[in-house]
């Protein structure tokens, strides 16, 4: 660690004081969730909630992001500390007081935890300043769940003059107040693909007379799955799911074409790179072989997100000295979601770690509903923890 840090009890003491009021902004956020880039009524919660704290803020033009800067006016690092806001599209199922109230959303991947922690940070470093240097800058982002807000703000200066940054996500399936990351990749890039199998149709008594597109797209689902477990290296791990398959109206005509759609995963570009190309050769060779054409569209989403290993090593500190020495473990293997902090760290030195708030009265954390679960809880108490290493990370700049 470069600088000293305040001594974990008060730490978390200082984060415990102001729980309550961080438990109901994450509640007020969980209330009304909000999809995509434009949260306006997420927006103005956290602006509310930052009034006063003598941060220089601004907003976004190409989203309703915030960003807030702690400017303590001594030289020092730029240490940047990130929260998401938006929600899921998913209709929420817990019976909670705080039930989502709209249609078809809810918070189910704990971004309602990560908005409240760090506004519950921002609050107690703005208290702590004289104990800091430089400048810590509070990046509150919209759009994570697949739309690119990370890269929006990246594009509009949030990294400006960044030194390094540092993100928490939740998790309800690691013990509660547990700190796990790891070095190199963390999690996965993700992009999807859409195939359409072109053939010719006909009665479905004369297939002779037909190009049939269905037992195309079937062999070309089996040939996917294959390719990957033959091009792919088993130590440079890859994943494609077709996630739909469907063709055709009735049972006694044969459609003209057969549609398929689904995802790839992969821990390294040249995992991904050898995936989209075996993705071409397998669909349009496949179907050639049964006198039909395939059209082949992939899109690409986030990269793989990278952590940088002293940054991890420096988080392992942190959270040893802030929440005890035996609360910070180094995963094995990374996770095959995806992230749009991606996109920070590849500008800048940083790390993302994950949080455990198991819902109390589960004794297994891998029982607990997931993130993007329609019945994904937290521990409300173990939020603060992530109040505490936020702090505790921008002090130790």
């Amino acid at each position: 660690m470069t600088n000293e840090l305040p001594d974990g009890a008060d730490l978390r003491d200082a984060a415990a004081g102001i729980n309550p009021d961080v438990v109901d902004l994450r509640r007020a956020i969980h209330r009304e969730p909000e999809l995509g880039l434009e949260l306006p009524r997420t927006q103005a919660k956290v602006l509310e909630a930052i009034t006063g704290l003598g941060l220089v803020v601004s907003t976004g033009e190409s989203s309703t992001s915030v960003v807030a800067d702690l400017d303590t006016g001594t030289p020092g690092p730029t240490v940047l500390l990130r929260g998401d806001m938006d929600a899921l599209p998913l209709q929420e199922d817990n019976d909670v007081p705080f039930q989502s109230v709209v249609e078809g959303q809810m918070h189910a991947c704990g971004h309602d935890a990560h908005t409240a922690m760090l506004v519950g940070a921002a609050r107690l470093l703005s208290e702590h300043r004289n104990e800091l240097r430089g400048t810590v800058r509070f990046m509150f982002q919209p759009g994570e769940e697949g739309h690119h807000g990370a890269k929006h703000m990246i594009d509009e200066g949030v990294l400006d003059g960044v030194d390094r940054a540092f993100a928490i996500h939740v998790t309800p399936n690691i013990p509660g107040g547990m700190v796990a990351s790891r070095g190199g990749p963390l999690m996965a890039s993700a992009d999807t693909f859409e195939l359409t199998v072109q053939g010719r149709g006909g009665h479905a008594s004369t297939p002779h007379f037909t190009a049939d597109p269905i037992p195309a797209a079937a062999a070309i689902v089996t040939g996917l799955h294959t390719m990957v477990t033959r091009d792919l290296d088993a130590n440079q791990p890859g994943v494609l799911t077709v996630g739909n398959l469907h063709a055709g109206t009735t049972t006694n005509v044969i459609p003209d074409r057969a549609h398929i759609g689904g995802t790839v995963r992969a821990l390294s570009e040249h995992s991904r790179t050898t995936i989209h190309e075996g993705i071409e050769r397998v669909a349009s060779g496949t179907a050639a072989a049964h006198k039909c054409t395939c059209e082949v569209s992939i899109e690409r989403g986030y990269p793989v997100t990278v952590n940088h290993a002293d940054q991890v090593e420096l988080i392992a500190e942190v959270a040893a000295h802030t929440l005890g020495a035996d609360q910070f473990v180094t995963m094995p293997t990374p996770v095959m979601g995806a992230e749009d902090f991606s996109y920070v760290l590849q500008h800048v030195p940083g790390a993302m770690t994950f949080l455990g708030l198991c819902p109390d009265g589960i004794d297994d954390p891998r029982s607990a509903a997931s993130n993007h679960s329609n019945l994904m809880r937290i521990s409300e108490d173990g939020m603060q923890a992530g109040v505490a290493l936020y702090m505790a990370m921008a002090m130790a700049g």
